[in-house]
């Protein structure tokens, strides 16, 4: 099945996760956009242990929730900090940041707008 809109409510975008292909964004790190719109995306980011995503910013604002495994994180030039499967962060549009997988790791993220 690949993305479709749900004739029961056709504000509805079902996209079943065998459809979506990850691609390696930077090396050992595949990211998979798992839904869209116009408003909103989310994405999930796999990362063996010691990749890196480097320090970048986007104009969207961004909530990271850590499935699995261990990151390290440091936004702007704040002291960086360690999160843990089932933490949380929010990074606002605008702002530097960068992430390390301190262990095999697996992230949902979720940007606004898209």
């Amino acid at each position: 099945m690949s993305t479709q809109q749900a004739r029961e409510y056709p504000d509805v975008v079902i996209t079943p996760g065998s459809a979506v292909a990850g691609r390696e964004a930077f090396p050992d790190l595949t990211r998979r956009v798992l839904a869209h719109n116009d408003k909103l995306m989310v994405v999930e980011h796999v990362m063996e242990a010691g990749s890196v995503f480097p320090r970048h910013n986007h104009p969207e604002e961004q909530l990271a929730y850590l499935i699995s495994g261990r990151i390290r994180v440091q936004i702007a030039d704040d002291e960086p900090f360690e999160a843990r499967a089932g933490d949380s962060f929010v990074v606002r549009g605008g702002v530097d940041h960068q992430v390390v997988a301190v262990e095999r790791s697996v992230a949902l993220d979720v940007f606004t707008p898209s």
